[in-house]
């Protein structure tokens, strides 16, 4: 299946019922008096995050989605039916922007999440609604509401701890096979990878993360030089990124250090917040080094002409050796921050619960519109009331 982490849709809401404006009209009984019923309300949009997809290939083809309208209501006080509601169902890290402002509307972070990117119209009020002591016989309705009509950008992150970037033929791919269960194409070519690959990497029973391999980066990628900037944005969710440096290159001429500050250089024009992550060198290829002088002597030289580094390794992808070393300080790394985040967590629930407050976590963050729509419900009857006093 091609990977698609982009796409363009529009979503419209179902429209609400009219009202009904119908008298009661039974034998032996006069004047029977109003009986319109209600318009049933339009049917919602919905974005669910589901954990089993993980591109967004099936909103190519198909790229409006409409819910269904609310019935019109009828005589004999009969309110119309509902319409159904539709759920379009997307990847986990999904973000969902409306077109015309840019504003991010959803962000599908977690497996199950359901947002509602469209609202049904209101359906519309029966005269049943409009009778007063002093207008017995109202023919006043009102019709429904129109259904929100959006045009959406989506967007794909995927949901990564661990990215791995760096040139094309770096050895990306095969650290990802070395240290996961992942088994992306591997080639003696660049660019071999052309869409992103996630693995899971597992240190224990109970202990594991996901790491992300994308397309590699060159000089001019701003530009649009090789596959450009299109796959940075699924390194933007990474906790740390692992910059992958090939030190014993096929190419006698191609410098390492300047390889390596051209990736960097990419990052700060794609992201300052991309740039800023932290992120680690892994030297890589040192098997093709046999020489263990020359090896070190290499080293040390790229490390003295790329600058001041946090952290770093040295590794053969291809054979396995130092990537467990990689492999346990991303998580201890991974496993203090979640204990950070924890513990920050513990703090402001304790917080709320001295103030009386309910939690961050036993808040809703879903939106219920019942009350407001019984409210707007009850201001358009005095409303119309006011207007029409008389029958």
């Amino acid at each position: 299946m091609k990977f698609f982490d982009e796409a363009r849709i529009e979503v419209i809401a179902g429209d609400g019922g009219n009202g009904a404006a119908t008298f009661r009209r039974e034998k032996y009984i006069p004047m029977g008096g109003p009986d319109g019923g209600d318009g049933g309300k339009g049917g919602d949009v919905y974005a669910v995050a589901d954990r089993n997809l993980n591109t967004l290939i099936d909103f190519r083809f198909k790229r409006t989605f409409l819910a269904e309208r609310g019935e019109n209501g009828r005589g004999a006080d009969c309110y119309g039916k509902g319409g159904d509601d539709i759920e379009l169902r997307m990847p986990v890290g999904t973000v969902i922007t409306e077109q015309e402002t840019g504003e991010v509307i959803a962000d599908l972070d977690q497996d199950g999440k359901r947002v509602v990117i469209a609202r049904g119209g209101r359906g519309g009020l029966g005269n049943l609604h409009f009778k007063t002591s002093t207008n017995r016989a109202p023919r006043k309705k009102t019709m429904g509401q129109e259904g929100e009509r959006k045009g959406l950008h989506l967007e794909l992150k995927v949901l990564a701890d661990v990215g791995l970037l760096g040139m094309p033929n770096a050895g990306k791919s095969t650290f990802i096979r070395a240290v996961s269960s992942a088994k992306p194409k591997v080639a003696d070519y660049p660019f071999t990878t052309l869409a992103p690959n996630l693995g899971v990497v597992r240190t224990s029973e109970n202990r594991s993360f996901v790491i992300a391999d994308i397309p590699g980066l060159i000089e001019g990628a701003a530009d649009g030089a090789g596959l450009g900037h299109q796959f940075l944005r699924h390194l933007q969710r990474t906790h740390i990124l692992l910059h992958i440096v090939d030190l014993a290159p096929f190419d006698p001429e191609a410098d390492p250090v300047h390889d390596a500050h051209a990736i960097v250089e990419e990052l700060h024009k794609y992201d300052e917040a991309l740039a800023s992550k932290r992120r680690w060198l892994v030297l890589n290829k040192l098997d093709l080094i046999p020489d263990e002088d020359e090896r070190k002597a290499r080293v040390a030289a790229f490390l003295e002409g790329y600058g001041p580094v946090e952290r770093h390794f040295e590794v053969s992808a291809i054979s396995r050796a130092g990537c467990q070393e990689v492999v346990f300080a991303i998580q201890d790394i991974l496993d203090e921050e979640k204990a950070i985040a924890q513990a920050a967590a513990d703090a402001a629930a304790r917080e709320a619960a001295e103030r009386g407050e309910p939690s961050p976590e036993a808040a809703d963050d879903g939106y219920d519109m019942s009350d407001d729509e019984d409210d707007d419900y009850a201001d358009d009857e005095q409303e119309e009331r006011d207007e029409n006093p008389n029958p």
